[in-house]
């Protein structure tokens, strides 16, 4: 299987994603949304972003 993305509400009582691997090790969370469909936007956005973006290495 391959990685995925969880939506979860956060102690503060906001929306965020986190983005686990095929082993379930978190590799990303994101910013605080305001409700589920935002979330869900963002990854959206985040899956177009990764499948065409470029990598910059700022080492």
């Amino acid at each position: 299987m391959a990685g995925h993305f969880e939506v979860f509400t956060d102690n503060g009582g906001s929306c965020r994603v986190r983005l686990v691997d095929n082993f379930g090790k978190v590799l990303a969370f994101s910013a605080p949304f305001r409700d589920t469909d935002a979330a869900a936007r963002a990854i959206y956005t985040f899956r177009e972003i990764a499948a065409s973006g470029l990598v910059e290495d700022h080492t």
